[in-house]
């Protein structure tokens, strides 16, 4: 079997139970939003948050691999597309969120606004019209650029012509720029704006970053689920998983690291507007949560990838990656829930319904997608710089 060679069968009965898993979790958060909408939307807001910021990550792996190259981003370029590829699906989800604004967000309650002066200085910005319309500006953007870069991918597959190649890179430096605004925005419209009166220069940096270090850790799961099989048993080598995991130990050191400063830059300078937002997540249970994610999120998986053995082992790798994918699901709750219940930890049912409804339909179209081409590029004149490794061994 060559790098044209489909995926491997066992995708399709991946799909089958991500639909069926999907959709029960789906049917749960309807009856959930009968019973009671505002956990509805609140629990639904961070499981969206945390799926978009896997797709939106690929993008911005995809990109950053369009501008610099290398061997790394070849092989999981269909992943990191197919990926990509499942923003119109998260355009379509994210419009019940719409209907529970009021439930979400102070700013887009009237009676609040006029009881309140800062709400009503912020009010050009925050409202329910200029909101609705820049998240469509984010999707639009978002869509255009991957829905580019994959036409031309497989334009590419087709044609073998080489100005392609310089194509990618033209649009990838202004769309990394795009990506960085736009994420931006919607990282304060979405979430920031959950605590209106609070505030962070560096917030819309750390969601960024977020995202790609859980895009990075989703791809490296699947790379690993699918390596002993062609096309990328053909290319895949312990050199290649220590290259993404290097890079995967420099993104989760730079997200710890802007973590930390937002921490500090807020504690440092102690004023009333800032320090609300860390006080309603170290009270209760919740300073629990915050425990486990600098653990588990930051300081375990930091040292582990310290190690070259471990870069190395497909599976050790794996295990890590989906440890993070995981713990920065509990991170997008950890963001999102305290804003609702500040005074302690509150878990309910649709905290688990909702990521797990979402999850099995995202899953689902990502698989479909990853199908419906070659698992490599066929004509991409760096695809040789892939098989120049060394064959796949199972570590």
């Amino acid at each position: 079997m060559t790098q044209t060679a489909s995926p491997r069968p066992q995708l399709d009965q991946m799909q089958r139970r991500a639909v069926v898993v999907g959709a029960a979790g789906l049917l749960l958060c309807l009856g959930g939003a009968f019973l009671n909408p505002s956990q509805f939307f609140q629990s639904y807001l961070f499981a969206y948050l945390f799926w978009i910021g896997i797709a939106l990550g690929c993008l911005a792996i995809m990109m950053l691999h369009h501008m610099v190259g290398g061997g790394w981003g070849i092989v999981i370029r269909r992943l990191l597309e197919a990926a990509t590829m499942t923003l119109p699906l998260m355009a379509v989800l994210f419009m019940p969120l719409l209907f529970g604004l009021h439930d979400l967000y102070l700013w887009a309650r009237p009676a609040e606004v006029a009881s309140d002066a800062n709400l009503q200085h912020k009010s050009p910005y925050l409202n329910v019209s200029f909101f609705v319309i820049r998240a469509s500006i984010y999707f639009v953007a978002w869509i255009a650029v991957a829905s580019l870069l994959r036409r031309w991918s497989l334009k590419q597959d087709r044609t073998a012509d080489p100005v392609l190649t310089r194509r990618f890179q033209r649009l990838s430096g202004p769309g990394l720029a795009l990506y960085g605004l736009t994420v931006t925005f919607a990282s304060i419209d979405w979430v920031m704006s959950l605590e209106p009166h609070w505030f962070s220069t560096i917030y819309g940096m750390l969601m960024a970053i977020g995202q790609w270090l859980t895009g990075l850790a989703f791809v490296i799961v699947i790379l690993a689920l699918l390596a002993k099989d062609p096309p990328l048993s053909d290319v895949l080598s312990p050199r290649l998983f220590h290259d993404l995991g290097n890079l995967l130990f420099a993104f989760i050191f730079l997200w710890g690291y802007i973590a930390f400063c937002q921490y500090l830059l807020i504690w440092s300078g102690n004023l009333t507007e800032e320090i609300p937002w860390y006080l309603h997540r170290t009270a209760g249970g919740w300073k629990w949560i915050a425990l486990v994610l600098i653990l588990f999120h930051f300081a375990v998986p930091f040292l582990l990838l310290l190690s070259r053995d471990i870069k190395r082992s497909t599976g050790a790798l794996s295990v890590v990656a989906a440890a993070i994918v995981l713990m920065h699901l509990f991170n997008h709750f950890w963001m999102v829930a305290p804003a609702f219940y500040p005074s302690g930890l509150h878990l309910h049912w649709l905290d688990v319904a909702a990521p797990v409804g979402i999850g099995g339909i995202w899953l689902a179209v990502f698989i479909w997608q990853l199908k419906s081409q070659a698992l490599l590029p066929r004509h991409d004149p760096r695809l040789q710089e892939a098989f120049v490794r060394k064959p796949f061994e199972h570590e």
